[in-house]
């Protein structure tokens, strides 16, 4: 049997005309396309699940007022212009997407708009921000699980994720009622950080959500305590309540840190000093014998322990 061999200027007519079939058949690239804006309604084109409820979104007012620039209006607003996005048939390439962030690429987007509130002005030093906790680590501008503050879960919730040892102290016999709903973390905490605190000499947790003139948020509810006082009890007025209570939960009564009275007082009122005063805290009389159960429970005569306007000694 013979073998026919095929003419060299015939064997290079066929692989390149297969090569050349190939290519016509592969897409054209995409000639260099200006990254421009391109207008909400076409996003809609593609996510139309996203626009459907966007009217609902406090983002939506961007759209709704009509009158602020393409960089901050709608979608593009926080992710940027969408003209290479449409020519490419989508892709997280080709747009500013959130999920492809870094913690702090998150952050400063959001800032571009957010940096105006006096709650967010420390959020660079926040305790969340040090932790490359971001703004879309607990917030979901699409799928949001609660209208307010649009958080990816319910508040209480959100937080138990990461602060599991608080949502343990919230299922003590003497505990806010936080899992109730009666009130939620963000009412005592700023999660997006606060500046120094001015009770406790300044140590305290700056994630604290400061009351009135920068004071204690204890103080939002518990206003009867605010005062000021004519005879100011100290450790109320500079170390703060977490002084003598436990603020998410404890096992004993009134959120106190030792289960009896007495025993809370005695950590400043122990005569461990000089003298009566013992650098001006007071000790105790020889007629309070602390054997005596009346005596255990100092708040029976000191109804006024966080502060009175009538007697030096909070007795009335």
């Amino acid at each position: 049997m013979k073998t026919r061999t095929l003419p060299a200027g015939a064997l290079l007519a066929v692989v390149f005309g297969f090569s050349g079939l190939l290519t016509a058949q592969q897409p054209a690239a995409p000639a260099s396309v200006e990254n421009k804006y391109v207008g909400g309604q076409v996003c809609r084109t593609c996510h139309p699940d996203v626009w459907l409820n966007f009217n609902k979104n406090p983002h939506f007012k961007s759209v709704a007022l009509g009158n602020q620039p393409q960089e901050k209006t709608g979608c593009e607003g926080c992710h940027g212009p969408g003209g290479k996005h449409v020519a490419a048939g989508g892709g997280k390439a080709t747009i500013r997407a959130f999920s492809q962030m870094t913690p702090p690429q998150a952050l400063e987007t959001c800032l571009t708009c957010h940096s105006k509130d006096l709650s967010r002005a420390n959020i660079h030093k926040s305790a969340h921000t040090e932790a490359d906790v971001a703004c879309n680590s607990c917030h979901s501008v699409h799928k949001a699980a609660t209208p307010k503050f649009l958080l990816a879960k319910q508040q209480t919730q959100l937080c138990y994720t990461c602060h599991a040892d608080v949502r343990a102290q919230f299922e003590l016999p003497s505990k806010h009622r936080v899992n109730e709903g009666a009130v939620q973390c963000s009412d005592c905490h700023n999660p997006h950080g606060s500046f120094a605190t001015t009770w406790g000499t300044g140590t305290g947790s700056a994630m604290l959500a400061n009351a009135r003139e920068n004071e204690q948020p204890c103080l939002k509810c518990h206003i009867d305590k605010r005062g000021p006082f004519v005879f100011e009890h100290e450790p109320v007025r500079v170390e703060g309540c977490a002084t003598c209570h436990q603020p998410h939960g404890s096992t004993n009564a009134k959120l106190l840190r030792r289960p009896v009275v007495f025993t809370v007082c005695l950590e400043c009122h122990n005569g461990g000093g000089a003298g009566r005063q013992n650098g001006g805290v007071l000790t105790q009389t020889s007629s309070h014998n602390l054997q005596d159960p009346k005596y255990q429970r100092c708040v029976l005569c000191h109804v006024r322990i966080h502060g009175s306007n009538s007697d030096s000694n909070f007795l009335r």
